[in-house]
């Protein structure tokens, strides 16, 4: 697979462009994003569904200066795909023939099941493992729904309901009860199907879970696997629906998101009324980033290997030039943690968090080396992307911000309090990755001391004086006054 590979998806409302990176065989980056509001498929709807020379002409446009972007980057390769606009109208030749000609791209126009499964295998890829959801990608023409268990998706199903079609066949003729009719019959087949959670992809889904984390004070900017409980949405989508266009601003819409988030909020209320599910997911992938999975995991069943993060891969290839310390700062750890959790009454579960904490803390260094820490905290808060919950982001940020200095500050336990856990076990967390760094100041390429703990005693078997590591310990916090290390 080509280095640099550029995904154009031609949506019904937008047309998006994403240019990504290797850094290594599965692990890659963002380098540039576009996206151009075309609405291609204004107006289709109202003369059986073919495209209008205008929208065309704003799509072929928008297209033409994504190649030039991509060109600029050296990109290697371009996919490009269209949705429902383009599958369902009857006049798509004359749009794909003059594309094709003219800017020498070809426009794969994906099925609405092909659709489906690209938007699923971004979230069963890049979001945490989620058991019994359901994926809900609602675009301009169609909605797509997917069922994910595990990293496992199934039953993959696209409908003919969207923002723009249901705007133009019914919110413009202010035909709600008609919509509402319409929506709940493409519906039916989600009649006695139990979810817990429903994992949400596409523009309207983000721009009503963005509003919904504004209201909350939320006190993490990420927007990708934002979690939330379904009441929230409930009342919130309520709010949309009962809203005058012109207020809509006030309540957390933006201004190109007012003629399309009715109907989208409509689709998202019948669906859950219908479900009645505990828990929403944000997904910030989607199609994009489904077709570039395809591609990079062909050969692999469209999966990452087993354990395998490629944001924590992204990172190391990109900012941790001495493998050899973090690796050792990672073991060293795990080994601290499985010593230690039972004294210290740590749930067991963190030990994967505490693990790549320790694994990531370098990364700032190759930033600028006198304010590592900071910049390893907003490196692992911004580019922790795939596979985290925000609990375990802000957590393992947070670990890497604190480490080998003081326990973390009182005003940062508070700001990030719905996420972190305990004061107390945040506080041990930390004393132990900075216990594991302090313990391999004198970089050895193999850890070359044994630990025994035994009544709240850490004893350190070396050979050598480990004089750094003892200066360094000896200034430490630590929150339980009974823990000891002690150097033999």
């Amino acid at each position: 697979m080509a280095k640099r590979v550029t995904i154009i998806d031609i949506g019904s409302n937008s047309v998006r462009m994403v240019i990504y990176e290797k850094t290594s065989r599965f692990a890659f980056h963002i380098l540039h994003e576009e996206k151009s509001k075309v609405r291609i498929s204004q107006n289709a709807y109202l003369h059986e569904q073919n495209l209008q020379k205008i929208p065309m002409q704003r799509t072929f446009d928008a297209l033409r200066d994504f190649l030039k972007i991509s060109e600029s980057f050296k990109s290697r390769k371009v996919l490009c795909v269209a949705t429902s606009a383009l599958r369902d109208a009857p006049n798509k030749k004359e749009f794909l023939h003059k594309v094709k000609n003219k800017l020498k791209l070809n426009i794969k126009v994906i099925s609405g099941d092909k659709e489906a499964y690209y938007g699923a295998i971004a979230c069963a890829n890049l979001l945490p493992i989620q058991d019994n959801a359901l994926s809900i990608d609602i675009g301009g023409g169609s909605t797509e729904i997917t069922f994910i268990s595990n990293k496992q998706i199934s039953n993959f199903t696209s409908l003919k309901i969207g923002t723009v079609r249901l705007k133009e066949l019914f919110f413009d003729k202010n035909d709600i009860d008609g919509a509402i009719k319409y929506i709940d019959s493409k519906l039916e087949f989600l009649d006695d199907i139990n979810i817990s959670s429903i994992i949400g992809i596409g523009g309207t889904f983000r721009a009503i879970s963005s509003a919904i984390m504004q209201k909350q004070n939320y006190p993490l900017n990420k927007i990708h696997a934002f979690e939330y409980h379904a009441l929230y949405m409930q009342d919130y989508i309520s709010q949309i629906l009962n809203t005058n266009e012109e207020d809509l601003l006030e309540i957390g819409i933006e201004k190109n998101r007012f003629d399309v988030i009715k109907p989208g909020a409509l689709i998202l209320q019948r669906v859950l009324y219908k479900l009645n599910p505990t828990s929403i997911i944000t997904s910030g992938v989607g199609v994009r980033e489904g077709v570039y999975l395809s591609d990079l995991l062909r050969n692999s069943k469209d999966r990452f290997p087993v354990n395998y993060n490629t944001s924590i891969r992204y990172l190391i290839d990109s900012h941790i030039p001495d493998k050899t310390f973090s690796n050792n700062l990672n073991k060293l750890s795990k080994k601290l943690f499985d010593l230690t959790y039972n004294y210290l009454n740590i749930d067991k579960k963190y030990r994967y968090e505490l693990a790549i904490a320790a694994k990531l803390y370098p990364a700032g260094s190759n930033v600028h080396f006198y304010s590592q820490n900071k910049h390893t905290y907003y490196l692992i808060q911004s580019a922790l992307e795939y596979g985290f919950t925000h609990k375990s982001i802000i957590l393992i940020a947070t670990l890497a911000k604190y480490a080998k200095n003081r326990l973390p500050s009182s005003s940062h336990l508070k700001k990030y309090s719905t996420l972190l856990p305990e004061d107390d076990i945040t506080n041990k967390l930390s004393y132990l990755l900075s216990l594991s760094i302090l313990l391999l100041s004198h970089r050895p390429r193999n850890i070359d001391f044994n630990l025994e703990f035994n009544n709240g005693k850490l004893r350190i078997k070396t050979n050598n004086t480990l004089y750094i590591a003892q200066d360094g310990i000896s200034k430490l916090e630590c929150n339980h006054k009974e823990f000891k290390v002690i150097f033999n």
